[in-house]
């Protein structure tokens, strides 16, 4: 599970961005704060992956608190959940190393796709500890830097898209037979959805061997 903290001064707004997080499997919230005095303090007792973090607190400057995290040592990434459209702001965000910048308001759509994001990228990066090739490092920047994860080529439907990547997260991996058998498409359905993902990098080939014959190819989540 990845482990969030929501930071926003507004408790009806806090509580908000608890419920779309809770909504996403994978992800739990250890915590709300609504002043970064409070994040701290969370911060200090809790181990936390992802913050989201709004910049307008009372008690300090959402950035002033990255800023202290990073020399406290906290390697938490940050998600940036603010009305503010100051670029100066987000160049700031930027430099800091935040994840990703999301304006308010958003839908939830727009949320559960940085959320998405995010997850991909931490089971890339902790899968390997180095990489051998720049194409590797492209990869892990555009699944968190990318357009959104439901540009699909002309002729795929985002409704079967979904269906067939929520089959295959679930299941860990499976071949196209298999994936044509749970979610009711035809196995030359399931492939072209599942050779997208994987040439998108979401998804790994590999051979599965134990049967006579050729061997065939399941895919597993990237």
């Amino acid at each position: 599970m990845i482990r969030v903290l929501v930071v926003d001064d507004e408790p009806l707004i806090a509580q908000a961005h608890r419920a779309y997080t809770e909504r996403i499997a994978g992800f739990e919230v250890v915590g709300v704060a609504h002043t970064a005095r409070d994040a701290m303090a969370v911060l200090r007792t809790q181990e936390v992956d992802l913050i989201l973090l709004d910049l307008h607190l009372p008690d300090r400057h959402g950035l002033d608190l990255v800023r202290a995290l990073r020399a406290a040592g906290s390697g938490a990434d940050v998600l940036a959940v603010t009305s503010s459209r100051d670029l100066g702001v987000v160049r700031q965000a930027v430099a800091l190393g935040v994840t990703h910048y999301l304006l308010k308001p958003f839908t939830f759509a727009a949320f559960r796709d940085r959320m998405d994001r995010y997850a991909l990228y931490r089971a890339q990066v902790r899968e390997v500890s180095e990489v051998a090739a720049q194409h590797e490092i492209d990869r892990v920047f555009a699944t968190l830097r990318g357009g959104p994860p439901d540009s699909l080529p002309k002729g795929l439907d985002p409704a079967t898209f979904d269906l067939i990547r929520a089959a295959l997260q679930a299941a860990g991996g499976l071949s196209a037979t298999e994936v044509a058998a749970r979610t009711g498409t035809s196995r030359v359905t399931a492939r072209r959805y599942l050779e997208h993902l994987a040439e998108a990098g979401r998804a790994v080939r590999s051979p599965r061997y134990g049967g006579p014959g050729r061997p065939e190819v399941e895919y597993r989540p990237a």
